[in-house]
């Protein structure tokens, strides 16, 4: 019996992986109507959200009137689309537990295209599924109890992986836009992604991004840019999740964010030579590493986290810390100790991330679990079994 609960869980099988994707998704969806139904709902941002849509009805397309409670509009139109369109679902906002569960159906529906994303990578084994669906305390709070637009990018930029990894690049492409014109948390992705695409499609896709913003641009297209794409947003030291351990006059500083910037750029130009060493074999071997390495560098060098920026790369971590094992038919009793030490550094982030308010340790602590990663990425990058027989011939 436990022999064979090891092997469907931990060795690479198509039909387990559906079989058992299929039963995480319905007991998730049935933890999600629960959450949705027996714990408050708490009001950060919708309430602003609701507000910066009214402006819009009202006819005003200056990106700098239009505001609300906490401020400034600072996303690009995607965002002003899509809760103009939940406004009139939802009264204007006023009927919360409607949007709960539309954002119920974001998040599963996210889900489903994870799901679909390890399923097409035929690296990982069901037991990952696990960690996806029901670990995170926050992320279920993000999608369920504070209807952020992070959750809403995201799920447009899975979407447009599921599209890319099935070789539909001009569709993937166009839903890859969309997410940016949400949030632009997803140009992360950009720098490896911008190789990628340039393979197979042209510039058709930045085209996509011009039209949806249009309206906006046509009346000020310099307060549309600098408010939307705004790069220069100062972040409020009391929300930071991965700079508490500095003091606030460090964390204000320009000089603190140039030296980040220029961290940034030194990372990506290291993790391109690793990644684009082979050219075509390596996109295609290492298609999913490469988007979400890009990804997480670009978290660990942020100016500031917020809690909600946590779904940034969530669904990414498991694949970056388990897709490099060989789960081959002895790995559980050969391997299982690397295993566990990978899922303490998932814990770990998850704890960090529950930590309310942060602390000194939590946010230095987030940043020695990046660090982990990132020294994994590199060990399963030299010593997976595919490059080196791909260096030997």
């Amino acid at each position: 019996m436990i022999s064979s609960l090891i092997t469907f869980l931990f060795h690479i099988n198509p039909i387990n992986f559906k079989l058992f994707a299929v039963f995480l998704w319905i007991f998730d969806a049935v933890l999600c109507t629960l959450v949705i139904r027996k714990v408050p709902y708490t009001e950060i941002d919708w309430t602003t959200y609701m507000q910066q849509v009214s402006c819009y009805e009202q006819g005003i397309r200056n990106y700098t009137k239009i505001e609300g409670d906490t401020g400034p509009i600072v996303y690009p139109a995607g965002h002003i689309w899509f809760y103009l369109i939940l406004s009139h679902i939802t009264n204007h906002g006023h009927d919360i537990r409607t949007a709960q569960y539309i954002f119920g159906f974001l998040y599963l529906t996210s889900l489903l295209l994870v799901f679909r994303i390890y399923y097409m990578s035929h690296r990982l084994p069901p037991f990952v599924l696990i960690i996806l669906c029901c670990i995170s305390y926050r992320i279920h709070s993000i999608y369920l109890l504070r209807l952020f637009n992070d959750p809403v990018a995201m799920l447009l930029f899975y979407l447009a992986v599921n599209l890319w990894i099935s070789h539909y690049f001009q569709i993937g492409s166009i839903f890859y836009s969309l997410a940016v014109s949400v949030k632009m948390n997803t140009l992360l992705f950009s720098p490896a992604l911008l190789f990628i695409l340039l393979l197979n499609t042209g510039y058709w896709n930045t085209f996509k991004t011009i039209v949806l913003s249009l309206p906006f641009l046509l009346h000020d297209p310099f307060s549309y840019l600098q408010r939307s794409f705004d790069l220069g947003r100062v972040f409020l030291f009391k929300w930071t999740v991965n700079w508490r351990f500095l003091s606030e006059e460090i964390f204000l500083d320009h000089r603190f964010h140039i030296f980040l910037l220029a961290t940034h750029i030194i990372l990506l130009f290291f993790a391109g030579y690793l990644w684009f060493r082979y050219f075509f074999f390596f996109i295609q071997l290492w298609f999913l590493s490469t988007l979400f390495t890009a990804n997480l560098i670009g978290i660990c060098v942020a100016r500031s986290l917020h809690y909600q920026f946590y779904s940034w790369y969530f669904y990414t971590l498991p694949y970056l810390l388990f897709a490099g094992l060989p789960f081959h038919s002895d790995w559980f009793f050969k391997d299982r100790i690397t295993s566990m030490q990978k899922c303490c550094i998932l814990v770990g982030i998850e704890l960090c991330w529950n930590t309310y308010p942060s602390t000194v340790i939590s946010s230095a602590m987030l940043h020695c679990f990046h660090i982990a990663i990132f020294c994994i990425l590199i060990h399963d990058y030299y010593n997976d079994s595919n490059l080196k027989i791909h260096k030997i011939t």
